[in-house]
């Protein structure tokens, strides 16, 4: 693993440790296990996703366009 990978690592397990403090599942209740703590980074990982569809829909960045201007 190099330093980039390392960094980014780090940064994403901070997050995910701070984000775990007052966590809470789409349908309001708190991550007590390893099933609820696999929905919760299930449903951010959906969010992430829609999230870079929308920027990437208003911007104008879809793949298609990408692909055609470098194939």
């Amino acid at each position: 693993m190099d330093m980039n990978e390392r960094q980014i690592a780090l940064s994403v397990l901070e997050n995910l440790r701070e984000d775990l403090t007052y966590a809470r599942l789409r349908n309001g209740s708190r991550i007590l296990d390893v099933a609820d703590l696999r929905q919760f980074i299930y449903e951010r990982m959906d969010r992430v996703r829609t999230n870079a569809h929308v920027t990437a829909a208003l911007y104008g960045n879809t793949s298609d366009q990408k692909e055609r201007m470098h194939p």
